[in-house]
């Protein structure tokens, strides 16, 4: 069944972001309409609007409507209240790369329209925002494809935070080919992680594959051994919001473990997220940025009263990496790349190119 709920979109005449408010789910479904900035940047970064793609769609569509207020008929002064408000955007969250590609992306469109009026600019803007999201949903039905190659019916797939229809403007990354196979015909049993400490397993995914009729069942974090102990795993399928030239993929906090975990049993595991995705500027994990949330996420925020002891010190990163070598394989729009990843993520960068699983 389709999808009730569009994750991010353009509303023209209002000028606006309309966002689905993901803090509210599963329980409500808000709709947020978004016309300022800080509004904008203020819903990345508290993660009302949330996963890789679905951050990028929002900051091309965020820098154009900041764009627009823009009041200047000059090139060069447009060009640094631009800069001001790119960098405002980029400093939301560090850690994914599609944030900084998509304001990057938004910026070359400006730079290689010096000689155009600044009305000519911004129409330009407007276009190429429609084109992230466009191009978004085409990979995630990529990833989707290219996914679905390693699936078989029966099997059981354990899965990390939330790489769906919710982190994206399409079917999601991680869950893109278990969408496919599921209207395919295959019978699979997803397992879905609760995602300490925002719970986008337990809220998100869990939300979005029953809604989907999808057999899924929910598991807290520390479950995860017992069920891959007891044969239930088949495959392990994460998201990821930046991968390092040499395969380091960095995602949701708890997915390095899940790797070691799926090493130790035999279980292939899967980072599945676009090329966008992919820093080969970045040597290897190590070099990657790793946000710090809020420690009321971890003492307070879910429970109708502090959970943990006042003055208590709280370690939250956001997210952690999982090593190349723990990694059975990067699905991509483009294909699958397979160690030794400083080549085959080469490859797949580069313009056109469509390895073979």
């Amino acid at each position: 069944m389709p999808f009730p709920y569009e994750t991010v979109r353009l509303d023209p005449q209002r000028r606006a972001l309309v966002i689905l408010d993901q803090t509210r789910l599963p329980n409500e479904a808000v709709t947020l309409v978004l016309s300022e900035i800080e509004e904008i940047r203020d819903a990345i970064y508290r993660l009302a609007v949330r996963g890789a793609p679905a951050i990028g769609v929002a900051a091309g569509f965020g820098v154009y409507l900041a764009a627009l207020r823009i009041d200047t008929d000059s090139y060069d002064r447009f060009l640094e209240a631009f800069r001001q408000a790119k960098a405002y955007l980029n400093a939301a969250r560090p850690t994914a790369v599609n944030l900084s590609w998509a304001l990057e992306r938004m910026e070359r469109v400006v730079l290689q329209s010096r000689g155009q009026s600044v009305d000519a600019i911004k129409e330009r803007l407007k276009c190429e925002a429609l084109a992230i999201q466009e191009e978004d949903v085409r990979m995630c039905r990529g990833i989707g494809e290219h996914g679905l190659a390693l699936l078989h019916d029966g099997d059981g797939i354990l899965t990390h935070c939330n790489a769906g229809r919710l982190a994206t403007a399409g079917c999601g990354t991680a869950l893109a080919p278990l969408y496919l196979a599921h209207e395919r015909g295959l019978r699979l049993r997803v397992f879905a992680d609760e995602t300490r400490p925002l719970l986008q397993g337990a809220r998100l995914t869990a939300f979005e594959l029953t809604a989907a009729g999808l057999d899924t069942t929910l598991i807290c974090d520390n479950m995860a051994s017992q069920v891959m102990k007891n044969g239930w795993v088949n495959a392990v399928f994460v998201g990821c919001d930046r991968v390092a030239a040499n395969g380091d993929a960095c995602n949701k906090i708890g997915t390095s473990g899940l790797a070691v975990l799926a090493h130790h049993y035999g279980i292939p595991f899967y980072v599945l997220g676009p090329t966008s995705t992919l820093d080969l500027s970045l040597q290897s994990g190590r070099d990657i940025p790793i946000e710090q949330r809020p420690s009321r996420e971890v003492t307070e925020l879910w429970y109708a009263k502090r959970m943990a002891p006042e003055g208590v010190k709280v370690y939250n990163p956001a997210f952690d990496v999982t090593d190349h070598t723990l990694i059975s394989g990067i699905v991509t729009e483009r294909g699958i790349a397979r160690a030794p990843y400083a080549d085959s993520l080469r490859v797949l960068a580069a313009a056109g190119a469509n390895p073979q699983a």
